[in-house]
């Protein structure tokens, strides 16, 4: 099986795991009108993606991809424990772990490997948090999807999810919506280098 159909499939804007529903202040930001515009709406995307989600989300998947590589589980461990430690605000740490927990649900059964029953295992037994871009670097390493393109994926699917939320709160029309989300690809393709070679914590 192409790596890229399980690259679609696990960063899949419509994957069952609840992920349009967080808006990441997104919602408050329109309810203020400080984002109410396409332009405003861009602003708010390049601040999130490459001042929150490049030093988060995507270096812990990018860490816990490598940690995979290496077979490293006392690595994936560390890397769970300091992504729900960095988690600050219980509402961010619980829908991490309820997207984390879903993406297992989905995934385990389609994987079926030792790493993906000791996750299993291990969260069952309160051992891993599951935060879901640990759980996200895992399944992506599992499934030989390219690093650089499990990253490129996951980046798309975030900028996906802002937009769409932004075309129904500010709202936005269909077409600014898709014009955002071309002007955006440069800035995705940027991150995702970057990401790549994430040092280690």
């Amino acid at each position: 099986m192409s790596p890229l159909f399980h690259l679609l499939h696990l960063c899949d804007p419509t994957l069952p795991i609840g992920g349009f529903s967080h808006s990441s202040g997104l919602e408050t930001y329109t309810q203020k009108e400080i984002v109410n515009s396409p332009e405003t709406m861009q602003l708010f995307l390049n601040e999130i993606l490459a001042n929150s989600i490049l030093h988060n989300e995507a270096a812990f998947i990018s860490l816990a991809y490598d940690a995979c590589i290496d077979m490293n589980w006392d690595r994936i461990t560390a890397l769970d424990a300091l992504c729900n430690a960095s988690k600050l605000p219980k509402e961010m740490r619980t829908a991490s772990q309820k997207l984390g927990t879903r993406l297992m649900k989905i995934f385990n059964p389609l994987v079926q490997s030792s790493l993906s029953n000791q996750i299993e295992n291990s969260i069952k037994n309160k051992e891993l948090y599951g935060h879901y871009c640990i759980l996200y670097g895992i399944y992506a390493h599992e499934l030989k999807i390219p690093k650089k393109e499990a990253l490129q994926g996951f980046f798309y699917n975030c900028a996906i999810g802002y937009i769409t939320n932004a075309v129904k709160l500010i709202p936005l029309s269909q077409d600014s919506g898709q014009v955002l989300l071309h002007e955006i690809l440069p800035l995705l393709e940027e991150l995702s280098e970057k990401a790549l070679t994430q040092k280690k914590c």
